[in-house]
């Protein structure tokens, strides 16, 4: 190439210059990802050429009108298979740098070189597609043997052609749209890896469609065609989760966890003599993301997560220890920081682990993971945390926006872990109650509520900024179910006027709340108040039970960590309390009557 570029251009040797410009671009890229899209000033050189020979060379001219130029202006019959080939060649470039549209007039050009009246493209069809299949291989010369042919070259391109455009509608949220490109680029000529990987696109097209089966049907074949695909394994567990089918997405992150554990070799490919192969070509953030490798300790944490939702608690157990282990033996890269990962912020794993180990009867393991959060965020908590009613946001542009971005920041990180340290106390507290130690319990509540009164809401509203809503929220909560737990602890030492402030405070909280309202009556029951506890009851009692359900469910959605919270301060039926106070009301009525 060296040789032939250093003579003046000349018609008679340009299609030897092509053909050989040809394969040594295909040998360049073929032998190193990277520097496919680095190619291209070579093309342009060898236009720049057939230019300089027909002579009408202009160097000032972009690739896409150079190309033009050439096209339609160069008609020597010799030069036209070559031009073809390095057409087909520049294509491949631009696709690997998601031109669609320049790729779309190239081929329209070389289409309409070869039949100027021929219309490739009727209505309903991808005409970028249309076009590849219409597009006339140049046949090969005898003179030249050429790396890999543009028979070949065309079937990938019109691959990963369908591949991209199916990508970029599934980006777009057209989804049968992008069903169909996909579907189409599985049939067309790839290797397993990519053909794999296209079957994954469809599943997660179809899950995104509502359509669970056929996500299914697809993410089996993937595994099918390349068992090596785990993102596959992954989005199927996804998927099962989605149906509610709880064992079979346990077994399936099991398999994945293990397979991820083997270190798989990567699979040779099926057909190496192919120097520019679709895997070249696509490359987008959102096919990076939905072939997103997890890493083990993610998967594990999946497990233990699920386990823990289901009310598997012995395994959950088990799988929180792992993943723990794996944090104690300073595995960094087991555990990702990009904002991809499954994994939540360390203190609410260690907090789900407590959750689990409480729920299992390891009451004194729970209280010991639970006082690692509040050891390792006391010095992170301020004194005093004042929480805006209204945060002034400045304008993006002002010099004030990044200095505020970074307050608000801080303020929600606070109060983050102020949440981890009182959800560690209320955790300890419930524990120490299980135990039956009330004493304890009621001093870990009160850990709990001392730090709940650094929060200050500031406005005349007091209500917190919207950005701040989600944390407040949570520390609400966590004091309303605190408030119950110190409540029945008072009631189980008798100190009974003691519980009734709490169950009154916490109804404060969450006015009408069940659990509240009922230890309220049987608080006033054991204080003799009995007129007033009947008129709580009666009003408990005409409450209906989807009142009661809307009450405890209104709001956000309760971190994992404190559903069993929820769970164990649910009031026990009593038929004793609900029979003395139906008697104390019938012999009300019949001394009224009488």
């Amino acid at each position: 190439l060296a040789v032939l570029t250093g003579l003046p251009a000349a018609l008679p040797t340009l299609p030897l210059e092509l053909t050989v410009l040809y394969n040594f671009l295909l040998l360049t890229a073929g032998t190193s990802d990277s520097a496919i899209k680095g190619e291209a000033e070579g093309i342009r050189q060898g236009l720049l050429r057939v230019l300089e020979a027909c002579g009408a060379y202009r160097q000032d001219l972009g690739t896409e009108e150079l190309w033009q130029k050439v096209l339609q202006e160069v008609t020597v019959e010799e030069l036209q298979a070559p031009l073809h080939r390095l057409g087909a060649l520049q294509a491949a470039w631009w696709l690997a740098d998601c031109r669609l549209g320049s790729v779309t007039g190239l081929f329209q050009l070389l289409s309409t070189a070869e039949d100027p009246e021929r219309a490739f493209c009727s209505e309903g069809q991808n005409k970028l597609l249309s076009l590849i299949k219409a597009w006339q291989v140049p046949a090969e010369g005898a003179s030249l043997p050429l790396v890999q042919s543009a028979k070949d070259l065309k079937e990938i391109l019109y691959t990963a052609a369908a591949f991209l455009q199916g990508l970029q509608e599934l980006e777009a949220g057209n989804f049968p749209t992008a069903l169909s490109l996909l579907q189409e680029a599985a049939g067309g000529f790839c290797t397993k890896k990519i053909l794999a990987q296209i079957y994954t696109c469809l599943g997660c097209c179809a899950q995104q469609m509502g359509k669970p089966q056929m996500a299914l049907q697809h993410l089996k074949r993937a595994l099918q065609v390349d068992f090596q695909c785990l993102p596959a394994l992954s989005h199927a567990a996804a998927v099962y989760h989605e149906l509610g089918e709880t064992d079979v997405e346990l077994q399936a992150l099991t398999l994945l966890y293990e397979a991820l554990g083997k270190n798989l070799p990567t699979a040779a490919s099926c057909s190496p003599c192919f120097l520019i192969q679709t895997e070249l070509l696509v490359h987008t953030p959102l096919l990076t993301s939905l072939l997103r490798y997890h890493q083990p300790s993610e998967v594990k944490y999946l497990l233990a997560q699920r386990c823990l939702q289901d009310g598997r608690v012995t395994d959950a157990v088990e799988h929180y220890l792992d993943f723990l282990s794996l944090l104690q033996e300073g595995l960094q890269q087991q555990v990702p920081l990009d904002g991809g990962s499954a994994l939540p912020r360390i203190p609410e794993v260690f907090l789900e682990a407590a959750s689990a180990l409480e729920q299992s009867g390891r009451h004194q393991d729970a209280i010991t993971m639970c006082e690692e959060v509040i050891s390792r965020t006391t010095d992170l908590i301020p004194r005093v945390l004042q929480v805006e009613e209204r945060l002034e946001q400045p304008e993006c542009s002002s010099p004030g926006a990044e200095l505020a971005g970074g307050l608000l920041s801080q303020k929600k990180e606070n109060l983050c872990c102020l949440a981890w340290r009182a959800a560690g106390y209320l955790h300890q507290g419930q524990a120490w109650a299980k135990l039956g130690k009330s004493k304890e319990a009621v001093t870990q509540f009160s850990r709990c509520l001392n730090d709940l009164l650094r929060v200050q809401l500031q406005g005349s509203g007091a209500k917190p900024a919207e950005n701040l809503q989600p944390e407040v929220e949570v520390l609400q909560k966590i004091r309303l179910l605190s408030l119950i737990g110190r409540g029945t602890q008072f009631l189980e030492l008798g100190r009974h006027k003691e519980a009734l402030l709490d169950f009154q405070h916490s109804l404060q909280i969450s006015p009408g709340y069940p659990a509240a309202a009922s230890y309220l009556v049987q608080a006033l029951w054991k204080l003799n108040r009995k007129q007033e506890a009947a008129a709580q009851w009666q009003k408990l009692s005409q409450s209906s039970p989807g009142e009661d359900g809307q009450q405890q469910g209104q709001g956000r959605p309760l971190p994992l960590y404190l559903v069993s919270c929820l769970e164990q301060v649910v009031f026990p039926h009593s038929e004793t309390l609900a029979r003395s106070i139906q008697d104390y009301l019938r012999s009300a009525a019949q001394d009224t009557s009488s």
